[in-house]
């Protein structure tokens, strides 16, 4: 039996000489909390988000020797992204489809005063169930620019698409989420 090799394993091992380590550390690794947000996002897993963010890290670290620039968030997104995507297309070409279920893929919240906690809870979880409603393409730019905080600019950069593409996608994924918040406050109703 014959073992196969994938094209992100394929390539040598890079170690970063101590500068690039530093200028890694100082550029890069700062936004690892971003990373993962953005992962779990798209993926709705968050052990299959785990295993994108430490392959995009291995990505980056291979390929920093291409960074060019001070501010390494949007590069670092792009590459979480395409390893997401990839991880989706897997998915797909699989049959490995796993639905979205809010108390399995929900992360654990440290226990607090129900009473004070109840009406925030309620509505951090009617975002994220109207989120994660949303196709993969809208809640990715919602993601990053009311989570992350990014701006239209770095968005395109990270998706790979014009800068009017992101400005339709936001208007679109606001509108879509705001529909889907309005039917979930019926359904409580």
């Amino acid at each position: 039996m014959t073992r196969e090799i994938r094209p992100e394993t394929a390539s040598p091992e890079r170690h970063l000489s101590p500068q690039e380590l530093e200028r890694f550390t100082e550029c890069v690794l700062p936004y690892l909390d971003a990373a993962h947000n953005l992962a779990r996002y798209l993926l709705r897993d968050p052990y299959e988000a785990e295993d994108a963010v430490q392959e995009a890290f291995l990505r980056a670290i291979r390929h920093f020797n291409g960074f060019r620039g001070m501010d390494g968030r949007a590069w670092l997104l792009s590459i979480v992204r395409n390893a997401c995507f990839t991880q989706l297309r897997r998915r797909r070409s699989g049959g490995d489809k796993v639905e979205f279920d809010e108390e399995m893929h929900s992360l654990e919240k440290e226990e607090s005063e129900p009473e004070a906690d109840l009406s925030s809870t309620i509505a951090a979880e009617s975002v994220r169930e109207a989120l994660s409603q949303l196709a993969v393409e809208f809640r990715e730019v919602m993601v990053l620019r009311e989570l992350e905080g990014l701006s239209y600019k770095e968005i395109a950069q990270v998706a790979g698409v014009p800068m009017g593409t992101v400005m339709s996608r936001l208007a679109r994924g606001r509108k879509q989420l705001l529909v889907a918040l309005r039917a979930g406050a019926k359904e409580i109703d």
